[in-house]
């Protein structure tokens, strides 16, 4: 089986390849058809790419510059093995015909290294430092797309959605943070046609798992530990500390979300009323002082008491994600949200917190009125069936824009699995002449997010005895949909 992150197959010929996929690129923005020609990892970038109007002959917009720029990258994680990556790929860099590219999880380059006669023809088209390289900003390109699908991927010339990108070809893969698995950025080498050989994908992807391994032989550069708790999306939280990794239940995953959440510490009465809420009986107390002695047993001094608290700063997911949403930078609280906090959790203080988060995730891409907010909150599992989203989506896409065919597809679903009237949208805000209504639909139907017709609560694809999924969904789809339609 071809690899489908390589840009070509053995033997292929590159200037008969840079021909077929220009055709299918001129295709693709005239009908907004995909060839079969074109990779899929390509098809899906191009998709996003005009999703977020991204034009051809766009220049990357400059983030950082001169004073801010540096003190920024000073700060970066990935500047403790910049020494790696240039001894590691330094040849290639100055060989005269290569760059070698670092940038942060943002598509922000921080580092762009090499010959200076390739560093100024990559000028002319603002592949510099301090420049905004992430699909949004610069469509399909090898960070960006290696950002976005979170894997190594080699770029192919005519495959840049940019057309003043098409000159150059270019590899990159993505880089962690070995302790938290959050993304830290990627390594990059872009150059002419013969980097498309499968041997620059198996460097840059060798050069980030190096950088890796040397981060994660780091020491703190503290005493304090360093130590991260992982929640969204997952049914049993992950500790991690210095390293050790500990996979906790569900009621210590419970609780220890409830006390991240709470630096101040909480009181006996209080945890427990977070935990049970009207379900607490004279047992519960006594209950969970037996799980508070279980869990001190795993995590040891970092579990305080009197009030119930952790001893030590804990960075999670989810304050990362509240973090961004709270600054107004949607698109990295996007990324950061891999899906609901505890799902199937129905604690009170859990199921609060998660629903402050989701919703505040799903207000933000809806006001944000972005296509490719939108169409990334339309292909998760939580919002897959989320009809004012998809109707969103439809409207902000130009009549005859490439990649309008399955949103309308998929309002026409949805307005028929809920029983409302009328298909797709048209221009302007209408669902065939019924008026689409702000933070609502047609005949009065509540928001659909995370619903189905079944009224079973979404979990990844798995059921929970029919529990409610508290960031949004309905307790009963077929009354909260069907029965008002």
């Amino acid at each position: 089986m071809v690899n489908p992150w390589l840009a070509m197959a053995s033997g292929t010929d590159p200037a008969e390849r840079t021909r077929d996929v220009r055709r299918a690129h001129e295709a693709f923005l005239t009908e907004g058809a995909v060839s079969p020609a074109v990779r899929p990892v390509v098809a899906e970038s191009w998709r996003r790419s005009a999703d977020a109007r991204v034009t051809q002959e766009c220049k990357a917009p400059i983030d950082l510059a001169d004073d801010a720029l540096d003190t920024y990258r000073a700060d970066h994680p990935l500047a403790r093995v910049m020494p790696l990556f240039r001894e590691l790929l330094g040849t290639i860099a100055y060989d005269g015909a290569h760059l070698l590219a670092v940038c942060d999880e943002q598509g922000r380059l921080l580092w762009v290294e090499g010959h200076a006669g390739v560093r100024n023809r990559a000028e002319g088209m603002n592949f510099v430092a301090g420049a905004r390289w992430d699909e949004r900003h610069a469509g399909t390109n090898a960070p960006g797309t290696a950002l976005t699908v979170d894997h190594a991927v080699q770029i192919f010339a005519t495959e840049h959605f940019n057309r003043s990108v098409q000159p150059w070809t270019c590899a990159a893969a993505p880089l962690h943070d070995p302790h938290t698995g959050r993304l830290l950025g990627a390594v990059d080498i872009t150059g002419g046609d013969h980097l498309a050989a499968p041997h620059s994908l198996a460097l840059v992807q060798a050069t980030a798992r190096a950088a890796e391994a040397q981060l994660a032989a780091e020491l703190p550069r503290t005493r304090t530990p360093r130590i991260s708790l992982t929640a969204l999306g997952r049914d049993e939280a992950l500790l991690v500390v210095d390293g050790r990794r500990l996979r906790l239940g569900r009621r210590h995953s419970e609780i220890m979300v409830l006390l991240a959440g709470h630096p101040e510490g909480l009181s006996g009465d209080r945890l427990t009323l977070e935990l049970y809420g009207p379900r607490a009986d004279d047992r519960s107390p006594v209950t969970l002082r037996a799980e508070l002695s279980r869990l001190r047993r795993l995590v040891g001094p970092l579990l305080g008491s009197r009030p119930y608290r952790l001893c030590t700063p804990v960075r999670t997911d989810l304050a990362d994600a509240a973090e961004a949403l709270a600054s107004g930078d949607a698109y990295t609280a996007l990324r950061a949200y891999t899906g609901p906090l505890l799902p199937l959790s129905e604690a009170p203080g859990v199921c609060r917190m998660r629903r402050v988060l989701e919703d505040g995730l799903r207000r933000a891409v809806l006001s944000h009125g972005d296509p490719e907010l939108l169409r990334r909150w339309g292909q998760t599992p939580w919002g897959e069936d989320d009809l004012e989203v998809a109707e969103a989506l439809l409207t902000t896409l130009p009549a005859h824009a490439p990649g309008r065919v399955a949103p309308a597809a998929r309002v026409r679903r949805l307005r028929e699995l809920y029983g409302l009237p009328g298909g797709a949208p048209h221009q302007g805000g209408h669902a065939d002449g019924a008026p689409l209504h702000q933070g609502g639909h047609a005949d009065g139907a509540a928001r659909h997010q995370g619903s189905h017709a079944d009224g079973a609560a979404r979990h990844q694809g798995s059921h929970d005895h029919g529990a409610t999924w508290q960031g949004g969904g309905h307790r009963d789809a077929t009354s909260a949909q069907r029965g008002r339609a």
